[in-house]
Order: structure tokens, then sequence, then C-alpha cells
């Protein structure tokens, strides 16, 4: 499939993008080859084929959910300069 330059100046124009003349030519068949491409990439039967999530046919090994950390939050906030109900008080930058 061969695109027109009429429909390149409308995507150029829906991405804000500026072109010129030589330009044009250029991006025309470089874009028609990614649109050939991507139909020669349609054109072929994948109905046999089984959707992968990982190419390798391992069980996850998954880490148990347990907490292994204790709530340190007031110790850590000793060092802040200002706390309020457990928060970090900054000041105001925006006005």
């Amino acid at each position: 499939m061969s695109l027109q330059a009429e429909a390149i100046e409308k995507l150029c124009e829906l991405a804000r993008l500026e072109v010129t003349d030589p330009e044009m030519a250029d991006f025309t068949s470089k874009l028609s080859r990614i649109v050939d491409l991507v139909d020669q990439l349609q054109a072929v039967d994948t109905s046999a084929t089984r959707p992968l999530a990982h190419p390798l046919e391992l069980p996850q090994r998954l880490r148990p959910d347990v907490v292994t950390e204790s709530d340190e939050r007031a110790l850590l906030q000793r060092n802040a300069p200002d706390v309020g109900n457990g928060l970090y008080l900054v000041p105001k930058v925006i006005e």
C-alpha cells in the first residue's frame, strides 16, 4: 500500500509537524515502506499459534508476601525539622 502525499500532510497536521517539500518525498517513501511491512505481518496466518506470556515455559518463583521490616516512622521522623500527624511538613513554595 503506497501512501499519498495528501495522507502524509494530514498526518503531519494532526501531529503538529512542519514538513518541507523536500522532506515530504522522503517521509512518503519511508512511511509507505513501514505500512507495507505491517501489511506483510498481517498477511501471516497465526491462527494455530498460541499466545505467549513468556518464551520459556517455567513457573514464576514468587517470594512469600510477608512483612520483613518494622514500622520505624517515629524514629526516622526525629531528624525532620517539622513533622505533624506523621507527615513531613515543608514550607509552601507556590502561592
